[in-house]
């Protein structure tokens, strides 16, 4: 029998996992542990749970090595980690040794989720949130965090409710997860849906759908998911428009809130106190990650160019060993995710491998996307891509194949680090980089969390190709509380009640408001670049009286030289051409939002990028020209979802509302873009249909069952009409259209 008695911590400790993960143990050693487990759980000493907890966790990732004899003592050790869920989770061979632990047991479930049991400090931070405290929970990705927003929708206790979290993607996934709440709550995903006085309201938004929507009913509970993205110091572009949501809620209607994200250490002085807030850290986690060091392995004076083709042969042999296990490949940028992604189904070619994958998915690419873009071939070797440039239902459908077991690795930039969950068992860390800036130890770690998963895998693994960043404390600051000067901007200034304005900026705040009262408002409200505004406004009231007035004043559509002028007011002070290889002038977006106008199919766009990237060059190999396709189609969606769906419809409204005060201000009829900014934002579908493009329905699916469904229904009327008329509507569609629609409904 080895000892595996009170040793060094740090040898001892990490030999025992090890042992147990080689499985080259006896039941005597098994026993052993067992007993040097339970030791530690006697000292009280938290660094020795964290160490039975981790044990524990490879325990039970090898729990069909151990014998049943030595079931009942284990079971006690990982009760006493506080692991409840995977004691329900084995309930056929984890038996309470007694009645007294049954009840122990029992006390540990939700008190508003049926037959599901909390861990530990799960149901520590669950009391606080139920007892109506103001909590900022901190853990990692692993702890649960998430289930508990449900269990305070199941709880009822709050009758207006606003959910923001960073993606659509994510909004998508917790709205079917919450739609059985939907006796009890109207779920609002978009600002057209208007709050009922029958029920609560469940608002799952953005933050800038929540500067948008207007006027919120008294809201009860703000939920921010991953609330380190109020940081003004992590540079987050969208970082003034949570802050602002946080104000408008909760400094409008004193709403209780709770704030989630991982692996932070605390966050700026004072703020908790201010808000009678308890700030909740926690490292207990029902996951461990194994740390594997390749980037020895490598020359990094090396180019880029060089280095990548040392490390790519490794990268491919190594998702090759873990072809049964899903893996994600974190890419610094999209172009390099879909380069890296189409290498290797370029080795499983040469390798000899077949396609062995079949999805719905393939199909629809084939039918209405192209069969040669990559991958729809890559999708057939269970290999696919996830970046911010994919259309909606296409992330949603690889994120779900990927999670069903049908894909095996997706190469990914940050949007699926931080934009859905997976249940990835290893996550290889192939770039150093993020938003061309190294990652730090806080970027590292919320990577690192995506390997294993609660309730699904008890170890991860992460391969590090690069080295692993220094370790830091890291500590969120609150831009609105804290007013930091020197990073404290303008937009988030203007929204902080004069009371609260520190010294340091009273000056700048004053001066701001010297802006008139009803023009300040409006620029409040639309929550973008205040100078940016204010030099809109400026060459308002320069043309107003010109004959420019009438590429002003309009309503419905804009013709060209109307979208010519709107666009070239919101050039540089409400956005920037920062992709130069995508898009060049406003003319060229303007060109492109007439294609689509006319079009309705982003297709078009498309076949238009690719025959002007192939255009006279005649040499280009079949080869050359598929990656030229590839580009293309990369190019048209970013266009979508980051123009069309994003960028010009947050345009025309700042621009709408500035135009109809400068109109109202010198006598003159206004115009009103409303019309043309919810037809592009929509696809130019009906308007009534436009809760099927939030579901992730493609929007060709919607344009072809339009006919099918009357008009005069609201949003609510068209899900029910589909879901009672199935073999009307469905008639003709796709099986992956099929599988979108039943998902999303």
């Amino acid at each position: 029998m080895r000892n595996f008695g009170i040793c060094n911590q740090c040898e001892g400790n990490m030999n025992i996992i090890t042992q147990i993960d080689t499985g080259n143990l006896s039941v005597d050693d098994y026993f052993s542990i067992a007993i040097y487990c339970s030791k530690l759980l006697s000292t009280g000493n938290s660094e020795d749970e964290t160490t039975v907890r981790t044990i524990a966790i490879h325990v039970l990732n090898n729990w069909e090595r151990i014998s049943s004899e030595l079931y009942p003592v284990w079971t006690d050790i990982i009760e006493s980690a506080g692991f409840y869920p995977y004691i329900e989770k084995n309930a056929d061979t984890m038996k309470m040794g007694s009645l007294s632990d049954e009840v122990r047991q029992k006390s540990f479930l939700s008190d508003y989720l049926p037959s599901m049991y909390l861990h530990k400090e799960q149901k520590k931070l669950s009391k606080y949130l139920l007892s109506g405290k103001n909590v900022i929970a901190s853990a990692p990705t692993s702890f649960g965090k998430s289930l508990l927003i449900e269990e305070l929708v199941a709880s009822q206790k709050y009758r207006n409710i606003v959910i923001i979290q960073p993606t659509l993607a994510l909004l998508d996934e917790t709205r079917i997860k919450l739609k059985k709440y939907n006796n009890a709550y109207k779920i609002i995903v978009r600002t057209s849906q208007l709050p009922t006085n029958e029920k609560g309201n469940l608002f799952l938004l953005t933050a800038e759908r929540v500067m948008e929507y207007d006027p919120l009913p008294p809201i009860d509970l703000l939920v921010i998911d991953e609330f380190y993205k109020l940081s003004l110091k992590r540079i987050d572009e969208r970082a003034d428009t949570l802050n602002n949501a946080f104000l408008k809620i909760v400094g409008k209607y004193k709403s209780k809130f709770y704030l989630l994200g991982p692996n932070i250490d605390g966050i700026t002085p004072g703020f908790a106190e201010k808000y009678n807030a308890e700030f909740y850290k926690s490292v207990f986690s029902l996951v461990d990650c194994n740390v594997i060091d390749l980037s020895n392995s490598f020359d990094f004076s090396l180019s880029s160019r060089s280095l990548d083709k040392t490390k790519l042969p490794i990268l491919y042999e190594l998702l090759d060993k873990l072809k049964n296990e899903q893996t994600l490949v974190y890419c610094s940028a999209p172009a390099r995710a879909r380069r890296f992604a189409k290498g290797y189904f370029e080795y499983l070619f040469k390798q000899g491998q077949k396609p062995n994958v079949q999805l719905p998915l393939i199909e629809w690419i084939n039918k209405n996307v192209n069969p040669n873009w990559s991958l729809a071939k890559e999708l057939g070797y269970g290999v696919a891509i996830h970046d911010g440039s994919l259309q909606k239902h296409i992330g949603a459908s690889i994120i779900k194949y990927f999670n069903d077991g049908l894909l095996r690795c997706i190469f990914c930039t940050s949007t699926i680090i931080e934009g859905v969950n997976t249940s990835a068992k290893n996550v290889i860390l192939f770039d150093g980089q993020k938003g061309g800036k190294p990652i730090d130890f806080f970027d590292y770690s919320n990577i690192k969390g995506r390997s294993g998963r609660l309730m699904e895998h008890y170890v991860g693994t992460i391969y590090n190709f690069v080295p692993t960043p220094q370790r830091e404390s890291i500590v969120i600051d609150i831009p609105f509380y804290e007013q930091d000067k020197k990073i404290l901007s303008d937009e988030i200034l203007i929204n902080i009640e004069k009371a609260d304005v520190q010294q340091q900026v009273i000056d700048r705040y004053n001066k701001l408001y010297e802006i008139a009262p009803e023009l300040m408002e409006i620029i409040k409200k639309n929550g973008t670049n205040v100078n940016g505004q204010m030099n809109i406004y400026y060459a308002l009231q320069r043309d107003i009286n010109t004959p420019k007035y009438h590429n002003i004043a309009w309503s419905q559509m804009p013709d060209w030289d109307k979208l010519i002028y709107i666009l070239s007011l919101a050039e540089n002070n409400i956005f920037s051409f920062e992709r130069k290889d995508i898009l060049i002038s406003c003319r060229q977006l303007a060109r492109y939002i007439n294609m689509y106008r006319k079009s309705k199919n982003i297709m078009s766009i498309i076949n238009d990028i690719y025959k002007g990237k192939i255009a006279n060059r005649k040499k280009l190999t079949q080869e050359q020209k598929y990656v030229q396709l590839d580009n293309a189609i990369e190019a048209g969606f970013h266009i979508y979802r980051h123009w069309f769906q994003f960028t010009v419809p947050k345009a025309f409204r700042v621009i709408d509302s500035l135009q109809r005060y400068v109109c109202t201000q010198n006598g003159k009829k206004a115009g009103s873009y409303s019309y043309f900014v919810q037809q592009l934002e929509n696809d130019f579908i009906r308007e009534n249909l436009s809760i099927l493009i939030e579901y992730g329905i493609p929007s060709d699916t919607v344009h072809r069952i339009a006919d099918r469904i009357p008009s005069e229904l609201d949003e609510d009327g068209v899900v029910e009409f589909i879901k009672q008329n199935k073999s009307t509507v469905y008639n003709s569609l796709l099986q992956y259209e099929i599988d979108r629609l039943n998902q999303a409904l």
